[in-house]
């Protein structure tokens, strides 16, 4: 059974990210499960530090990314809204190239919060990051991706 509030799908989900930072990293939704979110970010010139590996900021941003997005499918978009309220992160292992894809599923669901839990593994499927996002569910329609979020 799913979690999410009506019909979702990714598409949607990546038309949002036009002209913000979720493009300007490079990711992309690949999938919506009936549990969890799953996106992948490139590790190339955009994502990492001087030293030339992916950096730790990208890995959070990735993750806040997509903890936003599975709490926004979690709700009911025309009377509330999410915003991060708080976020870790642990960097386990450096990557050089190739992809890392993050995968959230809920650590708990309820009226006012979220708390996501995002794990972020490497081509190889060896775990890079863990991060756990909180979102404030707040009563307000969702205007993500609306020209009223642009100014």
């Amino acid at each position: 059974m799913s979690i999410w509030f009506g019909e979702v799908s990714a598409v949607p989900l990546n038309a949002m990210a036009g002209g913000t930072l979720i493009e300007g990293l490079g990711i992309e939704m690949l999938e919506v499960r009936d549990d969890a979110v799953v996106a992948r970010m490139p590790v190339d010139h955009r994502t990492v530090q001087p030293a030339g590996v992916l950096h730790g900021g990208a890995s959070v941003a990735l993750a806040e990314t997509l903890a936003s997005w599975a709490g926004y499918l979690a709700v009911d978009r025309e009377k509330f809204h999410v915003v991060g309220q708080e976020i870790n992160a642990n960097h386990i292992r450096p990557v050089f190239s190739g992809w890392v894809t993050a995968t959230a599923t809920p650590a708990a669901i309820g009226r006012r919060s979220h708390v996501w839990e995002v794990r972020i593994v490497d081509d190889a499927g060896k775990l890079v990051c863990i991060s756990r996002c909180t979102l404030a569910v707040i009563e307000q329609r969702s205007t993500y991706g609306t020209a009223e979020t642009r100014g």
